[in-house]
């Protein structure tokens, strides 16, 4: 053995096996390095972000991307899906699917045949995950009614036909029913509905009556600053203006005793008999026996019966007081209107000395001079109105397509029950095209296509009554779509006109203009789009259809949307017999394009949704939404200042406070959310970058910012949500939108607050001020949070 300098001048010589420290080393060792790895899992899982799958993905040995072709599509290519979309749509099938929708009467509850039909269909298309989901729910079905109006005699006999009391006769019974039309089958179909309100109260009533135009809470206001009594007295109110179950609560809160709703041909545009149009079937002007049905409640969504929690077989029911009316209701003609408005001739004020909203009826030419009354005292009309009340099931259809990313869901809805055996425009142009939309989607699947998001479909049941099978399948899937719903899309009446008509959450609009850039418009303006024939306005989201749950319940962004008419189209027939198969291709959709064409936007806009891996919302849009709202509640309050007593005795500085701190943290946000749109953008492209496989941490951290990107735009809507819900509507969750108070379907904007002013209670415009407040600073934390 040789040395240098280098050999150590110790070394260590082995003379015997090295002696274990413990017996049981090898175990102890084995437990140690379990312990510590297990340890080191748990801070790992603790400190990583929640909501991010599952963790094994994000090992290196994994990927952490949703499917092997992410960011493109999965199965097909982006672009072949949007064909797909653009191409299958089919107007013949669209008639097809109306033919048997309209072909006989369907209200809620009472079409099971329908909903197992259309399960069936959807099954056929590919969706093979399509259910019934029923519920028990509280509803009402036509008896019988009679509106009969009475003279004083000068005799003393009993009519026991009429049922009228001693030394009256009837001067005009209102037929209740609408006219058969040889040309309509629909319209002489025997098991045709009976002309009634839903939810409205059973009685028989006799009494005066006044004239109450639209029946608005203002037009009442007017009625009694005139000095018109109306306690005890039936209300005849035009349609239009506000919500129909609005009329008949102010009504009852007022003392009076049965409300009667007609149709005026002065609110149908131009297309009038006045203005030389023959009436429907030979013209396209109002046929003058039709009658508009609907729901008269209280704009509560869901069943009356269990307010707050579905309508499962066996769950406590709640009394209905406060939700649907307590006095009887009944919709009529113009026809059977005009002996009622002619006896009024004379007596009372006239319609036109009162505020501009009360002119433009349509009937002058009939003879009626809108008088308001009361009718004289040997004037009175009997409203008699009977309904069966039951708790029956309803039959929604959901078909689901389940996605990739499986907290990230994409709802698509229209609803199938009708009041009438028609409803070619309410609701089953909505239905065509929504089985268009899953035939679509359908064959995409069948060409290998799986989506990102999961996608569900749903055909509700008892929409026309209060919402409810939207309502009641919200209320039981509730945690679960607070989780994972990223936006609800809903087409209610699809097409009965040629002019496009969308009302969204803002974090939508840029969606809707990208769409309806990409489907060609019907009309005859060859190479325009359905943007480039639309005037780009999109309304605030109000009531009205099933998106009301999603939007003010569960805080989930909507579009609701369909072509409507004009001012110079055909007339309409709102739930009338006239909604007809008939009607639609002689006056509605003649081609059926613009039931293609509804298809085509909701399909992409879908699409979009679905397969875009930045989920394409818009909070810069929200922004300047909260701006104009704000605005508005300037005005609003620069009006109150203009009145005589202006803002009154009350001290209103701590509203005035609040105000400003309510605008100062809209001014904050705005900043924060472009921002965000634009970190948003910058991070979809770098998803277009090609990292290496061994880089797999710049894998791991470019997922984990699209998660908490995704997961900012679909929680950032629940961020308005107040828990108690708002000033005697709980159901009302959401602080920015609601529909008015007292207009019904129409949106509001800080609903609290404006109620506040309209109250001239500061006190309580204050605390909505500070909780909106809270809530855009809440929502400014969660973007920058997202953005970090």
């Amino acid at each position: 053995m040789s040395y240098d300098e280098r050999t150590p001048l110790i070394t260590t010589v082995r003379i015997a096996p090295q002696r274990r420290r413990y017996p049981h080393d090898t175990l102890r060792r084995f437990c140690t390095v379990s312990l510590t790895t297990t340890f080191i899992v748990i801070v790992i899982l603790f400190c990583f972000p929640a909501g991010f799958g599952n963790l094994s993905a994000y090992l290196p040995w994994k990927s952490p991307y949703p499917h092997q072709n992410w960011p493109q599509s999965s199965g097909i290519e982006y672009k072949d899906l949007q064909k797909i979309l653009l191409k299958t749509p089919d107007a013949k099938k669209t008639k097809e699917w109306s033919d048997y929708y309209t072909a006989g009467p369907h209200l809620a509850g009472k079409n099971l045949s329908q909903a197992i039909w259309t399960q069936e269909r959807w099954q056929e298309f590919g969706i093979e995950d399509s259910t019934l989901v029923s519920y028990d729910v509280f509803l009402n079905y036509p008896i019988g009614h009679r509106l009969a109006l009475l003279e004083k005699s000068g005799k003393s006999k009993r009519d026991a036909d009429t049922e009228v009391e001693k030394g009256w006769k009837v001067k005009f019974e209102a037929s209740l029913t609408e006219d058969v039309l040889n040309k309509d089958p629909t319209s002489g179909l025997d098991d045709r509905i009976p002309t009634f309100h839903g939810y409205s109260a059973n009685g028989n009533v006799t009494a005066g009556y006044v004239y109450c135009n639209y029946g608005t809470y203002w037009d009442y206001e007017e009625l009694l600053k005139a000095g018109v009594v109306l306690e005890g007295k039936i209300a005849l109110t035009r349609y239009g203006g506000n919500f129909r179950g609005l009329k008949v609560k102010r009504a009852q809160e007022l003392g009076m005793v049965g409300v009667v709703i007609y149709s005026d041909p002065g609110d149908d545009g131009n297309m009038t008999e006045a203005n030389g149009y023959k009436t429907y079937p030979a013209g396209p002007a109002r046929n003058p026996s039709s009658v508009q049905r609907g729901s008269v409640d209280y704009l509560t969504p869901g069943d009356p019966t269990t307010p707050g929690y579905p309508s499962k077989p066996g769950v406590p029911r709640a009394p209905t007081n406060g939700s649907i009316p307590s006095i009887p209701s009944l919709p009529i003609s113009y026809l059977d209107a005009l002996p009622l408005l002619k006896a009024l001739n004379g007596h009372g004020p006239n319609a036109s000395s009162l505020s501009k909203y009360w002119k433009g009826g349509g009937l002058g030419y009939k003879g009626v001079h809108y008088n308001i009354g009361p009718s004289p005292d040997d004037i009175k009309l009997n409203l008699v109105n009977e309904q069966e009340y039951v708790t029956t099931p309803l039959w929604n259809v959901i078909g689901i397509i389940n996605g990739t990313v499986q907290d990230e869901v994409i709802v698509i809805g229209n609803h199938r029950d009708a009041w009438i055996a028609g409803g070619a425009g309410d609701p089953n142009s909505g239905s065509a095209a929504l089985n268009e939309v899953v035939r679509s989607f359908g064959k995409a699947v069948a060409q290998g296509w799986k989506p990102l998001r999961t996608v569900i479909f749903a055909s509700w049941d008892g929409e026309e009554y209060s919402l409810i099978g939207s309502t009641e399948w919200v209320e039981e899937f509730f945690p679960w779509l607070q989780a994972t719903a990223v936006a609800y899309l809903n087409v209610d009446v699809g097409a009965v006109g040629p002019y496009y008509d969308a009302s969204a959450s803002p974090l939508l609009n840029e969606l809707i203009y990208e769409t309806t850039s990409l489907v060609s418009s019907p009309n005859k303006t060859r190479g325009h789009s359905i943007k480039d024939t639309w005037d780009g306005k999109i309304r605030t989201m109000g009531s009205g259809s099933d998106f009301t749950a999603f939007q003010d319940f569960a805080g989930i962004p909507c579009v609701d949307m369909g072509f409507r008419p004009g001012y110079d189209s055909p007339v309409y027939h709102y739930h009338s017999n006239y909604d007809s198969e008939y009607w639609m291709d002689k006056f509605g959709d003649p081609t059926w394009e613009y039931h293609v064409a509804i298809a085509k936007i909701w399909a992409l806009m879908a699409a979009k949704l679905i397969e875009t891996p930045i989920i394409p919302l818009n909070v810069t849009d929200y922004s300047k939404g909260l701006h104009r709202y704000f605005e508005s509640i300037e005005k609003k309050l620069e009006d109150v200042s203009a009145e005589k007593d202006g803002f009154g005795k009350a001290d209103w500085t701590s509203f005035a406070a609040a105000l400003n701190d309510l605008a100062s943290a809209i001014q904050d946000f705005g900043p924060v959310a472009k921002s965000f749109d634009v970190s948003a953008a910058e991070l979809a492209e770098k998803l277009k970058e090609d990292i290496p496989w061994w880089q797999w941490w710049k894998k791991v951290a470019l997922m984990i910012k699209v998660r908490k990107t995704n997961g900012a735009y679909k929680y950032f809507e629940r961020a308005f949500l107040y828990e108690g819900g708002l000033d005697n509507r709980p159901l009302f969750k959401h602080t920015i939108f609601a529909p008015g108070l007292w207009t019904g379907y129409s949106g509001a904007v800080f609903p609290g607050i404006v109620e506040s002013i309209d109250a001239k209670d500061w006190d309580n415009g204050a605390k909505w001020a500070r909780i909106i407040e809270g809530q855009v600073k809440a929502a400014t934390k969660l973007l920058e949070g997202a953005e970090k």
